[in-house]
């Protein structure tokens, strides 16, 4: 099996303990993209950063975006965090962590960790997508 994104990142937040913006980031080290410091500061953005705001598996995606293209990089972080937010918000319509779980009361439920799993895996899935859009380029 091809390690890339969809394929650990997943695996972290179900079955090892990582919350969902440190599954996204441990996902970042584990192909060497990352530093393992980069889970450290992806835990502050778990749960909506705390507050159920912005869905921590896409703060956890920008993070490694930013980091692989921002500044004194190309660059294109900014564009490319216009598409990711485009391509998740056409699969959920929001990025907000509360409206994204609303119908999940119990925060540590298994029910509610199952749904989040889903929004793990399309923003792994959307990172693998882009990144190899980006290197098709090159």
């Amino acid at each position: 099996m091809e390690k890339n994104f969809q394929s650990l990142a997943p695996k972290y937040f179900l079955e090892e303990g990582y919350s969902c913006s440190e599954s996204i980031a441990r996902a970042a080290v584990e192909l060497g993209l990352a530093q393992g410091s980069l889970v450290s500061i992806a835990t502050s953005f778990s749960g909506g950063i705390g507050s159920g705001c912005l869905c921590g598996a896409v703060s956890g995606s920008l993070m490694v975006l930013g980091l692989l293209h921002g500044k004194n990089k190309d660059n294109i972080a900014r564009s490319l965090a216009k598409e990711f937010y485009q391509r998740f918000t056409k699969l959920h319509k929001v990025t907000c962590c509360r409206v994204l779980t609303k119908d999940y009361k119990d925060f540590h439920s298994k029910e509610r960790k199952n749904h989040c799993s889903n929004m793990v895996y399309d923003c792994a899935r959307i990172l693998d997508e882009l990144l190899a859009e980006l290197k098709q380029k090159v």
